[in-house]
């Protein structure tokens, strides 16, 4: 059953500054593609605005009744992509905010059969650079988080799709759930094979930034161009990081009894936290330990905008002491079935090694992360 933490909601209120976060890396699939009525969609952001919100933030405060520039810059890029859409178009990614069109994801590529909104394949040119503008917008700026990262998966379904039929950038999904606008509650939802990303704003505000799913197979390659890629490395990285600062004692006490052979929390498994916490409660750690545990944190919390996330990550190392980290299989988190969670009042990770699918000589890497209480901004309750 689904924990009630409303008390969290309240006490852990996220400040959202109005501080516009800097470019990111070029996106380098084909395209991205936004459609929704661009007529409807509103933006109150002014110079003015921008500069009273970043004041407030300098000042510290936690609140500020205009919306933050990073929301602002969102719906402006959602405002100019929508621009190129015909009426067909919109109508394919302007959809209802409601539970069953937010639940549409999966790791799997299953296309339009599990997802809503728009098909990549289907855009223009323009269509696509302008829909670029809007992914970017809204994530992060960092090396292999947020854009960056995003960028990178879908550079791994072109990998695969040379291999193997029903891959490929062009299979990935946008919708904008409700009406892309600096108030009232609306989601932007991208996502296609081993992504999800679920991006939910209130009244100008990030109020979710959760579930994220992402793997990847292979996990690492080499393009045409040369270039090399490994877009979860970071995360895989900074977990067995964290496993390593443990000492044999709290790797013992750390052990899960159970397998798994995938995440717990994927898709269809909205709500199903479990109602105790297992492994070794982070507030029985050293300063240095506490420190790895919020440095594995992080790489998941960075997917969101650059001010959202610090905020966000601030949240989380205040729940420390009451967070819990474990894992199943072995430390190495090399083979299948090698599995960790961070489990805190807010946060919730988990990362898995699965056999590969195109790759059989080869592992490949699932990885969820939600929130206890603002998954889909907190909007739905679950069973």
């Amino acid at each position: 059953m689904p924990e009630n933490n409303d008390h969290r909601r309240v006490k852990s209120k996220w400040k959202r500054a109005g501080v516009a976060f800097a470019a990111g890396t070029a996106l380098l699939f084909g395209a991205v593609y936004v459609n929704a009525n661009a007529a409807t969609v509103q933006s109150d952001a002014s110079a003015g605005g921008a500069a009273s919100a970043a004041a407030s933030a300098a000042a510290g405060d936690t609140a500020t009744t205009t919306a933050s520039s990073s929301v602002s810059d969102v719906v402006d890029a959602a405002n100019t992509f929508l621009d190129t859409l015909d009426d067909d178009q919109q109508s394919s990614v302007l959809l209802d905010f409601t539970q069953a069109n937010a639940t549409a994801w999966s790791n799997l590529p299953c296309g339009s059969t599990c997802r809503v909104g728009i098909e990549l394949s289907s855009l223009s040119d323009e269509q696509l650079t302008a829909a670029k503008a809007v992914i970017k917008a809204a994530t992060g700026t960092g090396t292999d988080t947020g854009d960056d990262q995003i960028t990178q998966i879908l550079a791994a379904d072109d990998y695969l799709g040379k291999t193997a039929t029903g891959y490929g950038s062009g299979n990935y999904y946008l919708a904008f759930l409700g009406t892309p606008s600096t108030s009232g509650t609306w989601q932007l939802h991208f996502g296609g094979h081993h992504l999800a990303l679920n991006l939910t704003y209130k009244d100008g505000e990030v109020e979710g930034t959760t579930p994220y799913f992402v793997g990847v197979e292979p996990t690492s390659w080499t393009g045409d161009d040369g270039t090399s890629y490994a877009p979860l490395d970071g995360m895989h990285d900074a977990m067995l990081n964290m496993l390593a600062g443990l000492s044999d004692d709290e790797l013992s006490e750390a052990k899960l009894s159970e397998s798994f052979s995938d995440v717990l929390l994927g898709p269809d498994d909205d709500g199903g936290f479990p109602t105790t916490k297992e492994g070794l409660q982070v507030g029985e750690l050293t300063d240095d330990q506490r420190q790895l545990v919020l440095d594995a944190i992080e790489p998941w919390v960075d997917a969101a905008d650059d001010t959202t996330a610090a905020d966000v990550l601030s949240t989380y190392k205040s729940e420390l002491d009451d967070t819990y980290i474990s894992y199943s299989g072995s430390t190495d988190l090399s083979a299948q079935g090698d599995y960790v969670r961070i489990d805190g009042p807010g946060v919730w990770i988990e990362f898995v090694c699965q056999d590969g699918v195109v790759y059989t000589n080869q592992v490949h890497y699932h990885t969820v992360y939600r929130d206890h209480s603002t998954d889909y901004g907190g909007e739905f309750t679950f069973s």
